[in-house]
């Protein structure tokens, strides 16, 4: 372990998540290509300086600060790590929108763990910063494929030990996300849950993440279609997302196998065979449109590799 030197600085690019995923509520992400870029610099100051610049119109309310889901991120690893904190600058390319469902928050996490490990020699294991990261944000599902890429299945063993399964995705499943310029805070959207859901549904849930597992495994899309329904977070969240029903039949026309709500939304995920992306993509944008909803549609890959960093030159060289 080194002490960070004035100057030093690392780069973190880290991919948006879209979790859910209809049935697998707070325990199946995957990581997509889209993605935040962090650089992130020691600058003269405190322990309890951290400067935030974001790039992109999209962050404008965001703030710097010791309270920075960045730097409380960061701070987390040099307690773990026995170090002392340094004061940060964070430069920000925004390009995942905050409060939308893209697992924004999720991104801000990663980049505070990876990049304070790395300005002090890494000497905490990416098993150790998942674990990090799951206390952070609560829940595994977005944090989890942030960090290590494609589509992955968290759960708590046991053992007390969060177990990660890397799962399949056919080449052939194609994913579109239609982000719409209106903003959904998890904390809103989980507040419209219920504390308790009856027996039934997470039967139901059960029996329908086998499906979709399996149809994204193999690239089935009656079991897909079968697959992307909730009884857990849907039915209580739909309500909360101008237009978001008509947007969803509009992609089912346009011959998607589903379409389910996006993290907490209200961003809204389809997926479908690739001949029709593009339509789906379309008809979705108008659907909102004609709810009175600007929005973007788009076709989207999935991101395999995580998140991943370089060392910046010191500033000034």
């Amino acid at each position: 372990m080194v002490r960070p030197s004035l100057g030093q600085g690392v780069v973190v690019e880290v991919p948006a998540t879209t979790a859910n995923l209809g049935p697998g509520f707070d325990c199946l992400g995957a990581a997509l290509d889209l993605g935040n870029r962090f650089e992130l610099r020691v600058i003269e100051g405190s322990g309890e300086r951290f400067d935030l610049i974001i790039e992109g119109s999209e962050g404008a309310h965001l703030r710097g600060g010791p309270d920075n889901l960045i730097y409380r991120s960061a701070q987390r690893v040099w307690k773990e790590a026995g170090q002392e904190p340094v004061a940060l600058e964070a430069r920000v390319q925004l390009a995942v929108p905050p409060a939308r469902g893209l697992g924004s928050s999720a991104t801000a996490i990663v980049a505070g763990l990876i990049g304070a490990n790395a300005l002090v020699g890494e000497p905490l294991s990416k098993e150790k910063l998942l674990e990090l990261a799951i206390d952070i944000e609560g829940h595994p599902d977005n944090v989890v494929p942030s960090l290590v890429g494609g589509l992955c299945l968290t759960a708590r063993a046991a053992s007390h030990r969060w177990r990660v399964v890397r799962c399949e995705w056919a080449s052939d499943v194609q994913a579109v996300v239609a982000i719409p310029s209106i903003r959904l805070s998890t904390a809103e959207a989980r507040r419209a849950m219920p504390r308790s859901i009856p027996i039934s549904d997470a039967v139901v849930n059960l029996g329908a993440l086998t499906l979709l597992l399996q149809g994204l495994r193999t690239g089935n899309g009656d079991l897909i279609a079968d697959g992307m329904h909730d009884r857990i977070h849907e039915p209580y969240r739909w309500g909360l997302i101008q237009g978001g029903k008509a947007v969803r039949e509009a992609a089912l026309e346009a011959g998607a196998w589903g379409c389910v709500i996006s993290g907490a939304g209200p961003t809204l995920l389809a997926l479908g065979p690739t001949s029709v992306a593009e339509a789906v993509s379309q008809a979705m944008v108008e659907a909102w449109r004609q709810e009175g909803v600007s929005s973007c549609g788009e076709v989207v890959q999935l991101q395999h590799e995580g998140s991943r960093w370089n060392p910046l030159p010191l500033s000034g060289a």
